[in-house]
C-alpha cells in the first residue's frame, strides 16, 4: 500500500523547527552581546584599571641621602655609587651551596659570610640581602656571564654612604645601617612608611639617626610599562625624588682631631662650646670606633672586638657617661654662696685642713691647711674645708634649686637621642629613689659631700661643659646643639637650628665677674697654672678630681696601689679668654688623677687652637704634664 505523504504538513514541521532555531540562535546572540556589553560598557572603568596595573608597574625611586659637613665645610658624610652581589634568600634552595659556587666566579671570603649571616638575623627572609660590595667591572662582567646558573642571585647598583673622616668624630655623625624588621614596624606607625618604599637604609645612631627625617629626602615615583613576562619595556612617567637636606654641624673638624690625638690611648670625654651661641665645636668620646664598619652590617669579629673591649668604645662618654665631677664644682657652690647670702666676697674662715662634723673629720686634698682664707682663695687654692663649710650653711635643698636652671641632673636638649640626665640630689630625690625608709633618708654629713662635687652628684661632661658655657655667657642658657644649620639641597638656603636664649638665669653681674677672677687665678696661679704659662690669652678655669674607689675610713689614697681602673679622674673646666668668653670647655681623662696632670694641657691645646689658631708641636712645653697639681 503506498504511503501518501502530507507536503504541507511536512513544511509547516520543517518551518516550525528552523523558526525554534533562529530563536535560539537569536538568544544565544544575545546573551552574548550582553555580556559584551557589560563587560565593555558596565564594567569598562573596573576592568580596564586592572588590565592598566598588568600593563604598569609603579616603580619607588629611592632619593639621595642629605650631606653632612663641619662647620668649615668639610665633607663627614658623603655617598658614592657601586655593585653589589645580593642574594634573596627566600628564592634560593640550597643557600651555603650557591655561596659556594659563587666564591669560585668571585672572592667571598670568611668575613663576607659572617657579616651576610647577621644580615639574614636581622632582616626578612624575603629582603635582597648583600654579600659581596664594590665589586669591579671585571666581577661584575663574570657574574653577568654566569647569571643563569644563579638563580635568587643579582648585581645591583647602589647608593653607599661613606665617612670619610674615618673614627673621627665617629660619636657624633653616628652611622646608617640596613632597616631592621624593628624599624619597619616603627615605620609602619607612622605617616613616613610610603616615603620609605624601596630604602634599604635608615639613619641607626648619632645625627644620622636624630635627622633622619631631613636627611633621607623625598622618594621619587617612575611608572614603567612592562610585558607579560615582567619586563620594562618603557618609561610612561617619572616624578623624581628630591635629595635629602644636608647639615652644616657646629663642630670643627680640625679642633675635633686635636683633641683626639691629645687624648692618645686616654679613656675620656670633651665638649668646647661657644657660649654666645651654644654652638658645640668639638665633642669628644675616647676611645672611638669607625662608622663605616657598620654600613654594610659589621662582621661578627669587629663587633664582638668593640663590644666586649673593657674600654667601652661604643659608649658615647659626653652623653651617656656620668660621673662625680669633684671640685669643678665649686665655681657654681661659690656663686651660690654668693647669690644666697651665705657668703660675701670679703668674710674668711680658718681652714686647719679639715672641716670637723659630727665627731668625723674631712679633710683637704693632700691634709693641706691653707689658714685664714676668703672665698677667692678658697676657690684657688681648692679648699676642700671651704666648702665643705659653705654646703652645710646653704643645705642639699638649696643647693638642688640653684644648680637646676645650669642644666645639672637635666636634659639639657642636645640634638642627639639617649641624653641622660644623671643625678642632682635632693631630699626629695632620695625618698624617690631608695626604698627602705632608712635608706630614704638625708644625712647632713653627705650634704658635704655633695658641697665638693662628690657623694650622689652624677653628671655628664655635656651638663658640666654647659653650666660652664652659661656661666661664661652671665647666665645666659644657650640649648648645645651639634648641628648649625640645616641646607635646602636644591636651593642652598640655610637655617638655623638655634638663634634665641632657652632663659636667662637672674645673677647679680658683680658675683659673676667675682667668681670669674678667681677662675682666672686658679689659671694664673692656682692649681691650673703650669700648663698654661705662656699663654698670650687669660683663662679661667677650675681643675677637678673625681674620686672612682670609695677609701676606708683612716685609709689614704695612693695610685701606685689601686688597679688603674679604681683611681681617681682628672677633670678641667674653663673659658677663655676669662673678661670675653669665645670658648668653654669642660673634660675629664678617667683613671688620670689630678685635673692639672693632663685634662689641664689638654684644654691648653683647644684654647690655643681657637684662639691663636695654633696646632701643637711635639714636644710642646705648654701641655707638659704638671706631676705636682691638687684640686
Amino acid at each position: 500500500m503506498t504511503e501518501i505523504k502530507d507536503s504541507n504538513r511536512e513544511m509547516r514541521r520543517f518551518r516550525g523547527r528552523l523558526l525554534i532555531a533562529m530563536l535560539v540562535v537569536f538568544a544565544c546572540f544575545g546573551v552574548l552581546c550582553t555580556r559584551f556589553w557589560w563587560l565593555q560598557v558596565y564594567k569598562h572603568d573596573a576592568y580596564s584599571a586592572r588590565a592598566e596595573q598588568n600593563r604598569i608597574s609603579v616603580v619607588p625611586i629611592p632619593p639621595h641621602r642629605g650631606l653632612i659637613l663641619d662647620r668649615n665645610g668639610v665633607l663627614l658624610a658623603r655617598n658614592y655609587s657601586a655593585y653589589t652581589l645580593e642574594i634573596t634568600p627566600s628564592r634560593v634552595v640550597d643557600l651555603e651551596k650557591t655561596i659556594d659556587e659563587l666564591s669560585n666566579v668571585v672572592t667571598i671570603d670568611a668575613r663576607d659570610r659572617r657579616r651576610f649571616r647577621k644580615l639574614m638575623e636581622e632582616s626578612r627572609r624575603f629582603e635582597s640581602l648583600p654579600i659581596r660590595s664594590r665589586l669591579s667591572d671585571e666581577e661584575v662582567a663574570r657574574i653577568a656571564a654566569n647569571r643563569f646558573r644563579f638563580p635568587g642571585v643579582d648585581v645591583r647598583a647602589r647608593l653607599f654612604r661613606q665617612y670619610p673622616m674615618g673614627e673621627s668624630a665617629g660619636h657624633v655623625i653616628g652611622y646608617i645601617g640596613r632597616i631592621s624588621q624593628r624599624d619597619q614596624n616603627r615605620l609602619d606607625e607612622t605617616e613616613d612608611a610610603a616615603n620609605y618604599r624601596g630604602t634599604d637604609y635608615i639613619g641607626k645612631e648619632g645625627i644620622e639617626k636624630s635627622y633622619e627625617a631631613q636627611l633621607h629626602g623625598t622618594t621619587g615615583v617612575e611608572e614603567v610599562e612592562i610585558t607579560a613576562g615582567g619586563r620594562a619595556v618603557r618609561t610612561l612617567s617619572r616624578k623624581p625624588p628630591v635629595t635629602g637636606d644636608n647639615l652644616v654641624l657646629s663642630i670643627d673638624i680640625e679642633l675635633q682631631k686635636l683633641v683626639e690625638a691629645a687624648f692618645g690611648d686616654r679613656r675620656g670625654a670633651l665638649v668646647a662650646i661657644e657660649p654666645a651661641t651654644g654652638d658645640i665645636l668639638a665633642f669628644v668620646s675616647r676611645p672611638g670606633f669607625d662608622p663605616n664598619l657598620f654600613v654594610d652590617g659589621i662582621d661578627v669579629e669587629n663587633w664582638k672586638a668593640l663590644n666586649e673591649s673593657p674600654d667601652r668604645p661604643l659608649i658615647n662618654r659626653p652623653l651617656y657617661g656620668t660621673y662625680p665631677i669633684g671640685s669643678t664644682y665649686k665655681p657654681f657652690m661659690a656663686l651660690a654662696g654668693l647669690e644666697m647670702g651665705k657668703r660675701n666676697m670679703t668674710q674668711t674662715m680658718w681652714d686647719p685642713g679639715f672641716f670637723e662634723f659630727a665627731d668625723r673629720r674631712y679633710r683637704n686634698a693632700g691634709d693641706v691647711g691653707y689658714g685664714h682664707i676668703d672665698l677667692h682663695k678658697a676657690l684657688v687654692v681648692s679648699s676642700d674645708t671651704y666648702f665643705y663649710s659653705l654646703a652645710n650653711d646653704i643645705g642639699v635643698d638649696a643647693i638642688h634649686d640653684f644648680m637646676k636652671p645650669f642644666g645639672f641632673g637635666q636634659k639639657v636638649g642636645i640634638d642627639l637621642s639617649g641624653e641622660k640626665a644623671g643625678v642632682l640630689p635632693s631630699t626629695a630625690w632620695k625618698r624617690a629613689a631608695y626604698r627602705r625608709p632608712d635608706q630614704q633618708r638625708w644625712y647632713l654629713g653627705e650634704t658635704l659631700s655633695v658641697g665638693v662635687g662628690q657623694g650622689y652628684n652624677s653628671f655628664t661632661l655635656l651638663q658640666l661643659s654647659q653650666a660652664t658655657s652659661t656661666l661664661a655667657n652671665d647666665g645666659v642658657f644657650m640649648r648645645p646643639h651639634l648641628v648649625r644649620a640645616v641646607q635646602n639641597s636644591r636651593t642652598g638656603a640655610q637655617t638655623l637650628t638655634v638663634r634665641d636664649p632657652s632663659y636667662t638665669i637672674p645673677l647679680k653681674q658683680a658675683n659673676l665677674d667675682f667668681v670669674k677672677r678667681a677662675m682666672a687665678d686658679v689659671v694664673r696661679e692656682g692649681t691650673a697654672k703650669r700648663p698654661f704659662i705662656g699663654a698670650p690669652y687669660q683663662a679661667a678655669g677650675k681643675t677637678g678630681t673625681a674620686q672612682v674607689y670609695s677609701l676606708r675610713a683612716g685609709e689614704r689614697y695612693n695610685a701606685a696601689k689601686l688597679n688603674e681602673r679604681l683611681r681617681d679622674h682628672g677633670l678641667f673646666m674653663g673659658f677663655a679668654p676669662a673678661d670675653n668668653p669665645k670658648i668653654a670647655v669642660a673634660l675629664i681623662v678617667e683613671n688620670d688623677g689630678f685635673g692639672g696632670k693632663v685634662a689641664a694641657p689638654i684644654a691648653r691645646r683647644v684654647f690655643d687652637y681657637w684662639l691663636q689658631g695654633k696646632k701643637p708641636t711635639e714636644p710642646d712645653k705648654a701641655v707638659t704634664p704638671d706631676l705636682t697639681a691638687r684640686d
